[in-house]
């Protein structure tokens, strides 16, 4: 015996949802001032396709020349260490190459190394984590390393 009204895995019932046959229009319901707003429809989409074919692409935006190298990945560290800190104004990031990619150096205040690090390192490991996947974005590799 069982009961579908209360069971979270039973088949919905849709049977109230669907119209009789009673209810839908006749097709010439329809009035020609509907008819006459299709046209300028239409020619809305025109132009918006139109304009859509001079923006630029995704490969586009690669190629621009006032992106900063490591951009991406700098603000997600900035935004993430602020945020776990006790003192916002103490993180500070020097960006530099390295042999791979970026080479990302997050100074906090020493009261904050610990948050920074977290228990056995895995908030560390989350952060260059975040980091590399950001830096992957970009198109970049990038590591972070963690300075007293």
């Amino acid at each position: 015996m069982t009961d579908t009204g209360s069971s979270p895995f039973a088949e919905p019932d849709f049977s109230s949802l669907h119209t009789s046959e009673d209810e839908q229009l006749p097709p010439d319901a329809y009035s020609d001032e509907a008819a006459d707003d299709s046209d300028e429809l239409d020619e809305e989409v025109v132009v918006s396709q139109a304009a859509t074919e001079d923006a630029p692409q995704d490969g586009d935006l690669d190629d621009a020349g006032n992106r900063v190298a490591g951009g991406t990945a700098r603000s997600v560290l900035e935004h993430l260490a602020r945020s776990i800190v006790d003192e916002p104004e103490g993180v500070t990031i020097d960006v530099g190459d390295a042999r791979g990619g970026l080479r990302l150096a997050l100074h906090v205040a020493q009261g904050d190394m610990g948050r920074i690090i977290g228990r056995r390192g895995r908030t560390a490991q989350a952060l260059r984590t975040l980091v590399r996947a950001a830096a992957a974005r970009d198109g970049q590799e990038a590591s972070v390393d963690i300075v007293d």
